[in-house]
């Protein structure tokens, strides 16, 4: 019998520790729990003030984005009606330079019909041509010289072929039809050209 007291104070106390683990364990779970409850609280709070951070810099983004598409709808705007004036007086500067030889072309038209003296005539035309000339030239125009030059499709326009008076001509321009002419040194007409063969 002292057998069995002694298992069962030895039971009870095995009892009565696994109640004292349970209870700490217990209060250690709730302690847990409260300060999960209590950090959730926190992580909703921080969750909120996150969340209202990024919505105001979306918003920011999204004031940007239009602020620049209107930017960009005023820039093509602009350069669409900038375009049309140029293309509607892009050849003002051109056309007030000639307005001086066009000036001369009709003082030489009225003394067409009053003078017979056709060396006077003559040398007036020649004047009006130099002054049209020399005009051409200042705002870039460049004629081609292309007689004695090897044939080169890039600039010449072959009218026609003619054999070559000698071996030396043979592939190159013999006779100039119309004159090329760069503007800015940039081709903007073919020589017309008779090429030997």
């Amino acid at each position: 019998m002292n057998d069995n007291i002694k298992n069962n104070k030895t039971t009870m106390n095995e009892n009565a520790d696994n109640m004292a683990q349970n209870e700490d364990m217990d209060e250690a779970l709730s302690n847990v729990l409260n300060a999960g409850e209590h950090g959730q609280e926190e992580l909703t709070e921080g969750a909120d003030e996150e969340i209202e951070k990024l919505e105001a810099a979306v918003q920011e983004q999204k004031d940007k984005y239009l602020r620049l598409m209107a930017e960009f709808d005023n820039y093509k705007r602009r350069n669409a009606k900038e375009k049309e004036e140029l293309r509607l007086t892009g050849g003002k500067d051109i056309v007030t330079s000639l307005l001086v030889v066009l000036d001369d072309m009709d003082r030489a038209a009225k003394q067409l019909q009053t003078t017979t003296d056709v060396n006077v005539l003559k040398e007036g035309i020649s004047l009006i041509f130099n002054k049209l000339r020399a005009i051409m030239q200042q705002k870039g125009l460049r004629a081609m010289e292309a007689v004695n030059e090897e044939f080169n499709p890039d600039l010449h326009e072959a009218i026609t072929e003619i054999p070559a008076p000698n071996e030396s001509m043979v592939g190159k321009v013999i006779d100039m039809v119309e004159p090329g002419y760069y503007l800015n040194d940039k081709l903007i007409r073919h020589a017309k050209v008779v090429v030997g063969k």
